[in-house]
């Protein structure tokens, strides 16, 4: 290989954003060389030098790591479901799904579509949450309540509201909005948040007696008709773990069911139905999925109890080659789909952090 010999005192290379490509080799391919040489070793990929003793490793600091981009699905907790403070008085309203936020596919919750992925940094820790879900109503008991928000870094998806309860609490609004209980006059639905979910549905205005379904991440629930409740929104189907599951379903809309009214049914994403038995107990929803709680069922005077909203989740993708440090407070499993690593939390509040 012939050799050339530079003369000038100066090599000006500014003009060039590359870098300099240096011989290189294996540790056994090393050459006798003279003081001065420089080469990178293939063996272990640092650069070395030779000086009068042998070749030795340069000198170095941690590497320069840039910026990788992850993946997630962000789910609050879903909302309880309505049961009012006396069942003979009227039907109430499924539970909210909790908000749901996703950069994995080309829709996130609300109709909006998918945000950008996350560019994280390692040895940067970053917040991790998961929203509880809501209580549900209990007749001659504890109120309903809304559930809790959940967290990635900057991400943020709202918990869902709670199911309407007469003469007790209105339906509450979220990342989807509770369905409202029957009244005269009429009550509100809870609102959505943009682009997480969608408004609960209206009550009954036909002179019956049915509740109006939680919203969901792709739909508002149904209005209650007659004495039929409402159904639940339905949530929305992510592939993020590499399989397609659903999220964020609301709740079902309670029903007059001594009047032959029919219970609302969950949305698909978690949503719990409302119960189809008099004074019967509602679903919760399912844990993890952030889907509404169903409302409970309308019978006589008496004791019921609604459905409890669903936990929420998060769920993260980003490339294999990075390690993932998880805080105690958290519940996580981690998977590998393809060239990328799936870690889903699904309790608790810390940090993690990525090597």
């Amino acid at each position: 290989m012939a050799t050339n010999k530079v003369t000038t005192n100066v090599i000006d290379m500014s003009g060039n954003t590359g870098g300099l490509v240096w011989s290189q080799g294996t540790s056994a391919q090393r050459p006798t060389g003279v003081a001065g040489d420089l080469r990178l070793n293939t063996t272990d990929s640092r650069l070395e030098y030779k000086d009068n003793s042998g070749w030795k490793r340069l000198s170095e600091s941690a590497a320069i790591i840039p910026p990788f981009t992850v993946d997630f699905l962000v789910v609050g907790g879903g909302g309880g479901g309505g049961a009012g403070s006396n069942i003979s008085s009227s039907a109430s309203g499924g539970g909210g799904a909790g908000g749901l936020r996703t950069s994995y596919g080309s829709t996130s919750g609300g109709g909006s579509s998918a945000e950008s992925s996350l560019s994280l940094s390692v040895s940067t820790n970053y917040t991790v949450t998961i929203g509880a879900g809501g209580g549900g109503q209990v007749i001659g008991g504890g109120n309903g309540s809304s559930g809790d928000s959940s967290v990635f870094a900057t991400i943020t998806s709202t918990y869902g509201g709670r199911g309407g309860a007469r003469q007790t609490y209105g339906a509450a609004s979220g990342g989807s909005g509770g369905g409202a209980a029957w009244e005269n006059p009429a009550a509100s639905p809870g609102a959505g948040t943009a682009n997480q979910g969608f408004s609960g549905g209206n009550a009954s205005s036909s002179g019956g007696d049915g509740g109006g379904g939680g919203g969901g991440a792709s739909a508002a629930g149904s209005n209650g008709n007659g004495e039929n409740g409402g159904n639940g929104g339905n949530g929305l189907a992510v592939s993020i773990t590499g399989s397609s599951v659903a999220y964020a379903g609301g709740g079902g809309g309670g029903a007059r069911i001594n009047g032959g009214g029919t219970a609302g049914t969950g949305g698909t994403g978690g949503g719990g139905n409302a119960s189809s038995v008099s004074l019967g107990t509602g679903d919760s929803g399912t844990a993890n999925t952030g889907g509404g709680g169903g409302a409970a069922g309308k019978g006589a005077a008496g004791n019921a109890t609604a459905g409890a909203g669903g936990s929420g989740v998060v769920i993260i993708r980003y490339p294999n080659t990075y390690t993932i440090t998880v805080g105690a407070g958290l519940t996580s499993s981690t998977a590998t789909d393809g060239s990328d690593k799936v870690t889903t939390f699904t309790a608790g509040t810390d940090t993690i952090s990525f090597s």
